[in-house]
């Protein structure tokens, strides 16, 4: 099927990358380089010229902090949205939010794809898409409130779990008038899952793509890697690009990134590998 995703669509086999842009003065990865609003365009332009597709703008960082109001934030990201739609006509503009009057302005500023990171934690969001006509991410965090870090979450099967409701709120979404073509199911790493989790749910994530649903992945310097590996915020690519090569072989199809051109050489051989992808040229031994 056609993905969709706003005013774009995508092919079955495409795979994309979708680069992160905070608006946020405190984010846990790039600690307000692009709060100021002229350095948060010229990320977006330099993702934009890397090959990214997507666009994740998002004015609250998920973990635990200062407390920011639905005025504060649409603050952040309308004015934003605007300005990169403008600036980037060709790119998917998605913005990473759970408040529904936050999804309604940017909608109406230009967004393509609401990404709902905290699982349908208010439920009028999906309904927010189908009037926006745009596309949705339904996303699995075990019922955490949202900025708050799991404690001592426990699951009989987190894989189940994680088809059980994204699936449902997709069904939801869809049974509201969000697009089919426009439903993305995302398993959330790291959001209400610990270490182990999000380990099991890398590797079992095929079961999530065998739902029919395009897959989401955000890997990306997470806390699953670090803890992993042992590592802090900074030196987590190496692992991330291996959650990512698992991911891909698994058949995710679109994935959230900080570093674009690493995560897209990544995929893209892998796709290769598997079959799904045809080499940019092959010519060794032939001419």
């Amino acid at each position: 099927m056609t993905l969709r995703l706003g005013r774009h669509e995508f092919a079955d086999d495409a795979t994309l990358m979708m680069a992160i842009v905070n608006r946020t003065p405190d984010s846990f990865y790039d600690k307000g380089a692009t709060w100021a609003e002229d350095s948060a365009l010229d990320r977006v332009a330099q993702v934009v010229d890397e090959g990214a597709e997507i666009v994740d703008i998002g004015g609250i960082k998920a973990a635990p902090g200062a407390e920011i109001d639905a005025t504060e934030e649409r603050r952040r990201v309308v004015d934003f949205v605007a300005r990169g739609r403008s600036a980037h006509p060709q790119v998917v503009i998605s913005v990473d939010t759970w408040r529904p009057e936050v999804g309604r302005a940017v909608c109406e500023a230009g967004a393509d794809l609401i990404n709902d990171a905290w699982g349908g934690h208010d439920p009028e969001l999906a309904a927010v898409a189908a009037a926006g006509d745009v596309a949705l991410v339904c996303t699995h965090t075990g019922g955490v409130t949202p900025r708050t870090r799991p404690h001592r979450i426990e699951y009989d099967d987190v894989v189940a779990d994680a088809i059980r409701h994204t699936v449902g709120e997709a069904e939801r979404a869809v049974a509201l008038g969000v697009d089919p073509r426009s439903v993305i199911i995302d398993p959330a790493h790291d959001f209400g899952k610990n270490t182990f989790h999000s380990l099991e749910v890398t590797r079992r994530l095929e079961e999530m793509t065998a739902t029919g649903y395009p897959v989401l992945v955000s890997l990306s310097n997470k806390d699953f890697v670090g803890e992993t590996l042992d590592l802090p915020v900074g030196e987590r690519l190496t692992g991330t690009l291996a959650a990512t090569a698992i991911s891909a072989l698994a058949g995710a199809r679109i994935f959230r990134v900080h570093e674009v051109v690493e995560t897209r050489q990544v995929v893209d051989m892998v796709w290769s590998i598997a079959g799904r992808r045809p080499p940019a040229r092959a010519i060794r031994g032939l001419a």
